[in-house]
């Protein structure tokens, strides 16, 4: 009987450099540490921003309730919004529209002598102001008192507050004008039936007028602009 050969032994050779699935995982290492750390690095540029929870109008005072704060990457233009770093200023009003969730550009805020609209509670026809929300474009119109002494004498038409002086026909006192919101009662009992209070943007230089026409006891209708919301609604 022959002797079989016995095979030496091999030892495990350590990995090589020149291995090339050592140097797949290697340069796999270093793509996903180089991603990260790009990552982090981009990560860390974000800033916080204030971003309008609602929709803002022109001549709102804004208050910490009206914006909420986003991390959010801008670069060189960061400089152009309003930094949530500090606490929101004091005295600031909108002066033109913002939308909500928008970031609140540095330029759409200023003192209330910048601010170009005001707001104004009416109180308007509790069927008509059913129909609007806060948001809503509408046109405001006036029916004003006819004066005595130039309306003729028992002539029919609308009566005033008191019952005591007609009313002249309407007149488009505003056109396109926001409103801010409407009371949460339902109606007012009053002489011209059951009224809302409404709450509209108003141009600074028409408040007067239009506070006039309402101590004079008009009667003020708003009509929705058909198709028109204004994206700042809440």
């Amino acid at each position: 009987m022959s002797d079989l050969s016995t095979p030496a032994a091999q030892r495990l050779r350590r990995p090589s450099w020149r291995d090339s699935r050592l140097l797949l995982g290697v340069l796999l290492v270093l793509a996903s540490t180089a991603v990260g750390a790009w990552v982090m690095s981009r990560a860390d540029d974000r800033v916080p921003m204030y971003a309008a929870r609602s929709g803002l109008v022109p001549g709102q005072p804004l208050s910490a309730d009206d914006v909420v704060r986003v991390d959010v990457l801008l670069g060189d233009a960061a400089g152009d919004y309003v930094s949530a770093e500090q606490d929101v200023a004091p005295d600031l009003f909108v002066l033109r529209e913002v939308r909500a969730g928008e970031l609140i550009p540095r330029t759409a805020l200023g003192t209330r002598e910048r601010a170009t609209n005001q707001p104004v509670a009416l109180q308007v026809d509790a069927t008509s102001a059913s129909t609007l929300r806060a948001g809503s474009v509408v046109d405001v119109y006036v029916n004003r008192p006819v004066e005595p002494a130039t309306g003729p004498a028992g002539a029919a038409g609308a009566v005033g507050p008191l019952g005591s002086r007609p009313l002249a026909g309407p007149e488009l006192a505003l056109e396109g004008v926001t409103v801010l919101g409407l009371s949460e009662d339902d109606t007012v009992m009053g002489g011209l039936g059951d009224t809302r209070a409404v709450q509209v943007m108003v141009p600074k230089d028409k408040v007067q007028g239009l506070v006039g026409d309402v101590d004079l006891g008009a009667r003020i209708t708003l009509v929705a602009v058909p198709g028109a919301v204004s994206q700042n609604a809440s």
